[in-house]
């Protein structure tokens, strides 16, 4: 592909974004499905483009907004080569030229637009902190009390690319095998900071020059996440729930964790999700997992299952803002100040019904990919006054490698202090029935 055609195909993905209401990351996969023969260096400029554009959402919309421009896809576009790209109005105007499998020839709308972007940078000494920060309005409030003088430092942190983690399968491998073997094929592997079984390729890369992902040696997964399907603690032999399992990657991890013995039950209410799961643990040469659909989070499932098992992980769901590095989308789809309410409620619900599951002595593991106060500590103090038969155990019990990595005895993970996702979580344990003592001959 020429530099136009890459724009062009970059503009088109850009529309089918924009006008999608699935995350960016859904309307790719879809769209690169039916363009299985594209060249990886075409791919990536083209996706590199697309996320360039939208990690840049809040300030491309100032500039336009400030010049009168209308805001469209393909003025995001032209803003975006002027302002973070440094190009000419000749240079862009070669591009857009209108020919075949170029972007359509500038128009007399585009021209005052890029005249007046000229010689400017993407950022203005007018710009307010948050549009600077690609904050949006609804989480700034909740985010500024959480970092206070650190704010800005934690969102700047959120607007760099992230890097490739997997973990590798125990079932299948070992880190220091795998290791040898991704330096061996010229990647540059490290292995994670915090994560056990994890590794970190720093490298922009086609997903096709790892074979092992094919043959589910190792799975995509923030180190983050690993992190937090570490805490479940599973030991082979016991009955475990992931009650908002997705796609499954933690359920991967605790499988693994427990050495394919006992049962694990990967639970969810999307059935699509669920068989991606099953298709995974498949690859991976997991059987210990059954999968279950749930109509809701009081599913009868729950009821009739109730004090049954030994670990209850709840990857809640949520606002998400731990994970905008990775989704920079994420943070404009969701939520206005009333959507986080109802996350919040959700939450707490599922919260409550999951921690039936859990048998005296049991463990119980609520996590989420979000750094607002409201959806992790607050929810764990909320539960546990109203739920006196359930204690905190401190992370340092049970994983006293991330004794450094809490806050209050809970979990915290940040991009700019961890270089991982943002993630919460917190274990807490139901107190073991009391035996009575016998009776007196």
């Amino acid at each position: 592909m020429t530099p136009a055609t890459r724009l062009s195909a970059a503009l088109d993905l850009l529309g089918d974004v924009a006008r999608d209401a699935r995350p960016a990351d859904a309307v790719v996969s879809a769209w690169l499905r039916t363009r299985r023969g594209m060249d990886d260096s075409d791919r990536g400029a083209i996706l590199e483009t697309l996320n360039g554009v939208l990690r840049h959402h809040s300030r491309l919309g100032w500039w336009l907004d400030r010049q009168g421009c209308s805001d469209t896809p393909r003025s995001r576009l032209l803003a975006w080569l002027a302002l973070v790209e440094r190009r000419s109005p000749d240079q862009i105007r070669r591009l857009f030229s209108g020919a075949r499998d170029a972007p359509p020839a500038l128009t007399d709308d585009d021209a005052p637009l890029l005249t007046a972007l000229q010689g400017s940078t993407i950022l203005h000494p007018d710009m307010p902190e948050e549009v600077r920060l690609e904050c949006p309005d609804w989480a700034a409030g909740p985010l500024r009390h959480r970092f206070k003088e650190q704010f800005a430092a934690e969102m700047a942190a959120l607007l760099t690319p992230p890097p490739l983690d997997l973990r590798v399968n125990t079932i299948r491998s070992t880190r220091d095998a795998m290791l040898r073997r991704l330096q061996d094929l010229g990647l540059p592997a490290e292995a994670a900071a915090l994560a056990p079984h994890g590794i970190r390729i720093r490298e922009r890369l086609s997903l096709a020059r790892l074979a092992p992902l094919k043959t589910g040696e190792v799975e995509i997964q923030d180190e983050g996440s690993q992190l937090v399907a570490l805490l479940v603690d599973a030991r082979p032999g016991e009955r475990v729930v992931d009650f908002c399992a997705g796609a499954g990657g933690k359920t991967l991890a605790i499988a693994a964790q427990m050495n394919n013995k006992g049962h694990i039950a990967a639970c969810d209410v999307s059935e699509g999700r669920l068989k991606r799961c099953a298709e995974r643990l498949r690859k991976a040469g997991l059987h210990n997992v059954q999968t279950q659909l749930l109509t809701s989070e009081t599913d009868r499932w729950v009821k009739r299952r109730k004090r049954s098992f030994d670990r209850v992980l709840i990857d809640a769901p949520c606002s998400g803002t731990g994970t905008w590095r990775r989704n920079p989308d994420a943070r404009w789809r969701a939520h206005r100040q009333e959507g986080l309410e109802e996350l919040v409620a959700l939450q707490s619900r599922i919260l409550t019904s999951a921690a039936r599951l859990v048998k005296p002595g049991g463990r119980l593991v609520y996590a989420t990919c979000s750094m607002l106060s409201e959806e992790n500590e607050a929810q764990v103090v909320a539960f546990l006054a109203a739920h006196p038969d359930f204690r905190v155990v401190p992370i340092r019990d049970v994983a006293p490698q991330l004794a450094g990595q809490t806050v209050d005895g809970f979990l915290s993970l940040t991009p700019a202090r961890h270089d991982t996702d943002g993630f919460f979580a917190a274990v807490m344990q139901r107190e073991a029935e009391s035996v009575p003592p016998p009776e007196s001959v």
